[in-house]
């Protein structure tokens, strides 16, 4: 039987912190995967904000909704714009 006059401690593990472009090619990957058309279903998760635009395959649907939306388009967009050589 445990001492209830002891202070019980535990340790948390902390989740690694995924990147926002780790986190939209995982979801890209699982709605491939799935057969679903990525661009689209992002998209629609990202306009709306409804979850059930993404896939609970491999967690995605949990992964991108610990990302908030603004912080999607920005990468989004700052991809594009690199890849278009403006900056």
């Amino acid at each position: 039987m445990q001492n209830k006059n002891n202070t019980q401690f535990f340790k948390v593990e902390k989740e690694p912190e995924l990147k926002v472009s780790d986190v939209i090619a995982i979801v890209y990957r699982a709605l491939s995967e799935k057969g679903y058309n990525p661009v689209n279903q992002i998209v629609g998760y990202i306009m709306s904000g409804d979850p059930t635009y993404i896939t609970s395959h491999k967690n995605a649907r949990s992964l991108i909704m610990k990302v908030e939306r603004d912080e999607l388009v920005e990468e989004i967009l700052r991809v594009y714009i690199r890849n278009k050589g403006w900056i």
